[in-house]
């Protein structure tokens, strides 16, 4: 019997509304320059030929506006600026950008507060902020609603022409490949999703490789200098790596094994314990299906 698993539904009203807040909410990263060495991840293949590493780089160093002089929320929606630009689909297409939708009165009405409410008090946080344009936007003139409305129609039927014009030059081609990006995005956007949930469901973690063990401790015996780069350090690892002798090499082997059979029984018990709980989701595939039976002995 193989138990399937549900996926979660993509809520794409939450996404608007925050596309909408960055779109009023400006957040500017300042880079922070800071000479951090990257750090080998203990999440590790267990092959012990293969000398490959995880480097996990400094890309959330930053330090934006937003975590400098106001917390990064809009009504309570975390608004995280990344240290990075992210390039939208049209951009890894290789096309020019897709024309953006109006705001919306409601976003035009905190568009035109926000200036006067922070310079009223320029320590108030952006929470603070949409708290108080939500309580004036209740209040709002009815003239002033009705303005907002006119100005958003027109910009909206200008959108739709653009839209229409823009979507009429994209190849079929063109299509099927931001198609492919879109998919690629949303199993990206799952994996991660799954990753959070194992992370919070406490499992396990798989020891590291043989290899691995001896770079760790390389690391403390012969540590990255200065005028190195990390690179060139864990090159010149792997190539102390690969002078070893088999018997020198079978220390960090055994080390890898034993914590690997220790490993087993954690997983597997870990497992169990997922199955009782409905978490059938986090279970690795092959365990979910039941052995067959065994044949019947000839006499």
């Amino acid at each position: 019997m193989i138990l399937t698993v549900s996926l979660l539904n993509k809520g794409s009203f939450l996404g608007s509304l925050i596309n909408k807040c960055r779109q009023v909410v400006r957040i500017k990263p300042v880079k922070l320059e800071t000479n951090i060495k990257p750090n080998i991840s203990t999440s590790i293949t267990t092959s012990t030929n293969t000398p490959t590493a995880a480097i996990t780089s400094p890309a959330s160093l930053l330090i934006t506006e937003q975590q400098t002089n106001r917390p990064a929320a809009v009504a309570n929606l975390s608004l995280s600026s990344p240290s990075y630009v992210a390039k939208t689909l049209e951009e890894k297409a290789g096309l020019p950008p897709r024309p953006k939708k109006p705001l919306t009165p409601y976003f035009r009405f905190m568009k035109e507060q926000r200036p006067k409410i922070q310079a009223e008090n320029p320590k108030i946080s952006i929470v603070d902020i949409v708290r108080q344009v939500s309580k004036q936007w209740v209040t709002a003139d009815a003239s002033l609603k009705q303005r907002l409305q006119e100005e958003y129609k027109k910009e909206q039927q200008k959108y739709v022409e653009t839209r229409t014009k823009y979507d009429a030059k994209i190849t079929d081609e063109q299509r099927s490949q931001l198609k492919e990006l879109k998919q690629e995005q949303i199993d990206a956007k799952e994996r991660r999703m799954m990753r959070k949930r194992i992370k919070e469901l406490g499992r396990p973690k798989k020891p590291a490789s043989a290899f691995l063990r001896f770079i760790a401790k390389e690391r403390i015996a012969t540590p990255q200098t200065e005028k190195e780069t990390f690179r060139e350090w864990h090159q010149k690892a792997t190539a102390k790596w690969g002078t070893l002798t088999d018997e020198q090499k079978n220390v960090y082997i055994m080390e890898s094994r034993k914590e690997l059979e220790k490993y087993k029984i954690e997983i597997s018990l870990w497992e169990e314990k997922m199955i009782r709980l409905g978490n059938i989701d986090v279970i690795r595939h092959s365990n979910l299906i039941d052995p067959p039976e065994p044949k019947p002995k000839k006499h």
